[in-house]
């Protein structure tokens, strides 16, 4: 389905983007990806102006197009207790920023139908304390999803991606971990890739400005102390 296709992938050296990339490669795509741990493609950190400019300008000296651009680099998580004013700035910026001008560094590379994901977060919607920088960085490419897509309307169609609780270290969870989600079962990140490759195919083309929360029905369990085995304790 991916021959010949060029695909970018931010932070996809580990965890759910190098399933992306696994995915893509696995089609017969040609992936570059960009990180700050090591990579075979360009390594390098998205909070700094000057090395998204360096990276795009490679993908378009290599490839001179691109099909996909999946934003999932995830940003720093600090809370109110710890989060610093240079801190909860480079979370927007890696999360938010990056993506915006990324798009608009490859808009002239973009081949026609070209299709962008943003990888939110379910986040983006329900929170624990002390995640202020996430959650806002989540929030806000969950906004710039539906900003660009109209935007970019006949040009690139662009959908969000926002993950529950992935387990990224292959461990196995048994118990409440599991149980609490109403599919029994922690996510892999190939439920994101699977969502991903889908989104970026001729079958979802017809959707555009959305987004797909994927986290085994949490964010759809109404708890209630003294319910379905729920108790709270302050």
């Amino acid at each position: 389905m991916f021959k010949n296709k060029i695909a970018v992938v931010t932070g996809g050296a580990q965890g759910i983007g190098r399933a992306i990339v696994d995915s893509f490669t696995e089609q017969g795509a040609s992936v570059c990806v960009i990180d700050k741990k090591p990579n075979d493609y360009f390594v390098g950190d998205l909070a700094d102006e000057s090395v998204l400019r360096q990276f795009a300008a490679k993908v378009v000296a290599d490839y001179g197009r691109v099909d996909y651009l999946i934003n999932n680099a995830p940003p720093l998580s600090r809370g109110l207790s710890e989060c610093s004013f240079a801190a909860f700035n480079q979370a927007l910026t890696v999360g938010v920023t990056a993506p915006f001008f990324l798009t608009k560094l490859l808009m002239p590379s973009f081949t026609p139908n070209a299709v962008i994901i943003n990888i939110s977060s379910s986040r983006d919607r329900m929170s624990q304390a002390e995640t202020e920088s996430y959650s806002a960085a989540k929030g806000g490419i969950y906004a710039l999803t539906h900003a660009m897509a109209v935007t970019l309307a006949g040009r690139v169609r662009l959908n969000s991606i926002s993950p529950g609780w992935i387990d990224t270290q292959a461990r196995q969870y048994n118990g409440p971990d599991a149980l609490q989600h109403p599919v029994q079962r922690v996510g892999h990140p190939m439920d994101i890739a699977h969502m991903v490759l889908f989104l970026c195919s001729d079958q979802a083309g017809f959707i555009t400005g959305e987004n797909i929360c994927i986290d085994g029905g949490m964010t759809r369990q109404m708890i209630y102390h003294n319910d379905d085995g729920w108790h709270y304790q302050p």
